[in-house]
């Protein structure tokens, strides 16, 4: 049944950036599309959040767009696009089914997303991406991310062109490497390669922040929320970075 507030939608909601990105959102005063893959991830997080609204679809499917817009019935003002991708090693070693599926899930999954709520999008709305430093800093060793996310960097850019007469901006998020599961994943496939342990590349990885540090999935919620405000018109089509000081390369 409908508030009378605004919607937004989290894809990936039920994931560490997801499960901050929606408490935040909540408190912000919309109501919340949770959209995620699994119904139990989702009635737990509805639990937390009153008012919420489950939507269990695979963002990699044309069949979440039905599934998503059949439960919009008033104006959306932001639709955050925050799904994962597989852990598949480095470029030399990836699987190409891997990488393909990667560039479904973050460029086809964000394009599903806006057509989903394309017709409820006002002046105002907001479209946004969560991609990753290894868009911008590529290395040999996540190879899914690295091209996903930097092919999500001109598929933002082209939002912009493309709703920026509707008055509605295009945004992408870019954390580093943030002390989430999916982390440890990283760390351990790569210390696999190099034959050391996970910990030792979870140091090394910390060690290349210029504050010795890894982003919190509350510093990307907090990113999110400040997208609500008018002034973040004029950040359309760029990428914002919440690297924790890991971006070497200029611009």
């Amino acid at each position: 049944m409908s508030t009378g507030k605004e919607l937004a939608v989290v894809v990936g909601a039920s994931g560490a950036f997801g499960r901050q990105i929606v408490a935040r959102l909540c408190a912000s005063g919309v109501d919340v599309v949770a959209v995620a893959r699994s119904a139990v991830a989702l009635d737990e997080l509805a639990g937390l959040h009153p008012g919420l609204i489950p939507c269990v679809a695979d963002i990699a499917s044309d069949a979440a767009v039905a599934q998503i817009r059949g439960l919009l019935d008033r104006p959306v003002r932001m639709v955050v696009h925050g799904p994962g991708v597989a852990v598949v090693g480095g470029i030399l070693t990836a699987p190409t089914a891997a990488l393909v599926d990667a560039v479904n899930i973050k460029v086809g999954g964000l394009l599903r997303l806006t057509r989903a709520v394309d017709e409820h999008l006002l002046r105002g709305s907001r479209l946004v991406a969560i991609g990753g430093h290894y868009g911008f800093e590529p290395t040999a060793y996540a190879a899914s991310a690295g091209i996903a996310n930097a092919a999500l960097v001109n598929a933002v850019r082209q939002l912009s062109l493309a709703y920026g007469a509707r008055g509605v901006t295009a945004h992408l998020l870019a954390p580093g490497p943030a002390d989430t599961e999916r982390l440890h994943r990283v760390a351990a496939d790569r210390g696999r390669q190099r034959g050391v342990s996970a910990e030792t590349v979870l140091q090394e990885m910390c060690a290349e922040s210029s504050l010795g540090a890894f982003t919190t999935p509350a510093q990307v919620a907090w990113a999110v929320s400040l997208l609500l405000a008018p002034e973040a018109d004029a950040l359309t089509g760029s990428s914002l970075m919440l690297d924790s000081g890991r971006r070497r390369g200029l611009p």
